[in-house]
């Protein structure tokens, strides 16, 4: 029997079977964001070594900064997996000079490039679509693996069934519900859900993109707060500042339920494992108003 080995950060999978010698790793992969590198973790099996270059949830990945570990790891790497729509610019120029393939979730899904929310990850087709593409990429760099990679990516795709599960019971319970967000971070899973997202775009644009949000804007997201005219506060756990605080502190006040969502995997969890959490964290607090602000195991 084997059993898969997971060390943390997502750095390396090794396969233990019954014993015998560890199999050595053929293919080094990189994950731009953890999420990603999740993902081909489990798809590589013991035969890839995944590096994943944004890990901590308890930072803002927007204000990442490029070391000389990160270069040698992108020109290493046999395959690499990117966000796109600009979340990850900063490595263009180094891919650009790598010998790696490069896949994009933004290409794979076919999405223009003025797609107004990069979080792409919280779209429960994004991993579905691309689990076979990373499977492909792995094969053609190792064909002697091919089908192992192939099988790996069945699994996996099987394995999100339980999230999807949940967020149609959500979606079935709560249809339209209002919701005030600070960012779209958890956009894409809120709209699955059937959650009516009230907050003005302008507002959450203006928060993700670091710019000074419309006074009216402010006003607006403050009365939806004050007035209790939202089920739920939803916000980037991630990244705070004074405005976004205040938001939080109304919502508090207010005995609005509260959930924090990341946009970096939290330490401890499989991509579907918590991608189900945060679905599960949104329906606690819309069915009986209880809030989860940081999420555990």
């Amino acid at each position: 029997m084997c059993v898969l080995r997971k060390l943390s950060p997502v750095v390396a999978v090794l396969a233990l079977c019954g014993g015998a010698a560890q199999a050595e790793p053929v293919l080094h992969a990189v994950g731009i964001e953890s999420q990603y590198a999740d993902v081909m973790a489990q798809i590589g099996g013991q035969y890839v070594q995944v590096s994943a270059i944004e890990t901590d949830p308890n930072t803002d990945p927007h204000e990442f900064e490029i070391s000389p570990k990160v270069a040698r790891a992108l020109a290493t790497a046999d395959v690499v997996v990117e966000n796109g729509l600009g979340y990850d610019a900063w490595a263009a120029p180094m891919l650009a000079a790598s010998q790696a393939q490069v896949i994009s979730a933004q290409r794979v899904l076919a999405l223009p490039d003025a797609t107004l929310n990069p979080h792409l990850w919280y779209n429960s087709k994004t991993m579905a679509v691309l689990a076979p593409v990373i499977a492909q990429a792995f094969a053609a760099r190792d064909a002697a693996h091919a089908a192992y990679y192939q099988q790996n990516a069945k699994i996996f795709i099987a394995s999100l069934k339980p999230w999807a599960d949940a967020v149609a019971a959500l979606r079935a319970q709560n249809t339209d519900a209002p919701v005030a967000v600070t960012e779209p971070v958890g956009d894409y899973l809120l709209q699955a859900a059937g959650l009516h997202i009230v907050t003005p775009f302008t507002l959450e644009a203006s928060i993700m993109n670091g710019t000074d949000p419309a006074p009216q804007d402010v006003t607006a997201e403050e009365a939806l707060l004050t007035q209790r005219k939202v089920k739920l506060f939803v916000y980037n756990q991630q990244v705070t500042d004074p405005l976004t605080q205040t938001f939080l502190g109304l919502a508090k006040q207010n005995n609005i339920p509260v959930v924090g969502v990341y946009e970096t995997m939290p330490q401890g969890f499989t991509y579907q494992g918590w991608m189900l959490a945060e679905t599960q964290a949104l329906a606690r607090a819309v069915q009986t108003g209880l809030s989860t602000e940081t999420l555990g195991r």
